[in-house]
């Protein structure tokens, strides 16, 4: 076994009797603890979030979306665009026709939009697990139904299970001159039930899903549409079938792919875990800097021990190396068991989710949680590292006066 990690461990687990430097060790052991279990965890569930919130998005938003360069809406009757629908790769081909609208629902009123949906949405059945509160119907005995989103729900205090009131849309109306004496006449006013509560995020949530033929007798929109949303079959290439889309379309056209559709989205995932990372590891410096002071005071206390083992002949690497492995040992022991002790949280919080989210309109129960080996890695690379530093600006102090201490005893 190594010398100076032999006698490090000994002077870190000797248990003849504790002294007030054991103590201060223990504390510091401890704050490496807390502070590597609280990184598991904090980017376990980060993780879980990411995971959550772009799986809800997937299930929202198209594999690729084709829209206009320029102008809000095109005609989809093309050649091209028809041949897509007899596609073999083509699992669902959704027309939009979407706009914003001033949604009114008994006194309380919202801006919202209104998002017009060809039946080949419905194919999407992963639609009903963003559904908060009834369900993802659009049309149901030669009846037009709408979908909220919690955004508008809240705004309007919308009460799904009230047949009796109904969502009013205003759109201006495009045949107005604008001059008419009553200012209703410059709408057109639609009148729909609501059939259930969606929630993905803020972005998304402000929407109003109707049937399309709804959206284009207010928008007075016979033929055009804003978007075509495509989802292919498993096993496509997508990033293939998008090349190919993007020669063929021209250059009126943009496809966009899903981190396309939502840049923002996929980078404050991204620079939020990376934030709160940097914040708690500068907090676990401060914990592990607590070990340069009590080490400082080991080697005050095991002075007389040192100047024997110098008299012995070891040499200054040697008793630099026992304090050196006597900081390293303290992360690591604090380090490892704090990885540990997050772990069993994780484990205990996926499988269980005792911590509940509030809110009524969730559509995460619990905080999710999700174990990635990169993150254990980087924990004990971050620890390791610090650790280190601290320990080796210590194991310079234990050497400084030697001279000195040889003389005294």
């Amino acid at each position: 076994m190594n010398t100076s990690l032999y006698i490090a461990r000994r002077y870190l687990f000797s248990g003849k009797k504790m002294h007030a430097i054991n103590i201060i060790s223990g504390i510091s052991m401890a704050g490496v603890l807390i502070g590597s279990a609280a990184l598991v965890i904090i980017l376990s569930v980060f993780n879980g979030f990411e995971t959550e919130i772009l799986s809800l998005y997937s299930n929202f938003t198209p594999e690729l979306k084709i829209e206009p360069r320029t102008g809000k809406t095109f005609n989809p009757n093309t050649p091209y665009f028809n041949s897509l629908r007899k596609d073999a790769r083509v699992f669902s081909l959704t027309q939009v026709l979407e706009e914003k609208a001033l949604i009114k629902y008994n006194n309380r009123q919202f801006i919202g939009t209104i998002k017009g949906v060809s039946d080949d949405l419905l194919k999407n059945t992963q639609l009903d697990n963003i559904i908060v509160a009834g369900s993802f119907t659009l049309k149901a005995n030669e009846h037009q139904y709408a979908v909220i989103g919690a955004t508008v729900q809240a705004s309007l205090g919308t009460n799904i299970n009230d047949p009796l009131t109904q969502l009013q849309v205003f759109s201006p109306n495009r045949n107005s001159s604008g001059n008419s004496i009553n200012p209703a006449d410059d709408f057109v006013i639609g009148y729909i039930d609501p059939s259930g509560i969606f929630a993905v995020q803020q972005d998304f949530d402000d929407q109003m899903i109707t049937p399309i033929e709804f959206a284009r007798n207010l928008l007075g929109e016979p033929n055009q549409v804003s978007s075509l949303e495509l989802n292919f079959k498993k096993g496509t290439r997508l990033r293939a079938v998008e090349k190919e889309l993007k020669a063929r379309i021209g250059k009126q056209f943009t496809v966009k792919n899903r981190y396309e559709q939502n840049t923002l989205l996929y980078k404050i995932l991204g620079s939020e875990k990376w934030a709160v990372f940097l914040i708690l590891t500068f907090v676990l410096i401060i914990a592990i800097f607590n070990i340069i002071g009590s080490l400082t005071m080991l080697v005050i206390d095991k002075r007389k021990d040192i100047a024997i083992l110098s008299s012995l002949g070891a040499g200054k690497g040697l008793i630099q190396g026992i304090f050196f492995s006597e900081g390293m040992l303290i992360s690591m022991v604090g380090c490892l068991t704090g990885m540990a002790l997050g772990l069993i949280f994780c484990l205990l919080q996926q499988y269980f989710g005792f911590i509940k989210m509030s809110g009524s309109l969730m559509v995460i129960n619990a905080y999710p949680v999700h174990l990635k080996v990169t993150d254990f890695i980087l924990v004990l690379f971050t620890v390791t590292g610090i650790s280190a530093l601290a320990s080796g600006i210590s194991a310079r102090l234990s050497v400084k006066g030697l001279d000195d201490i040889k003389q005294e005893l």
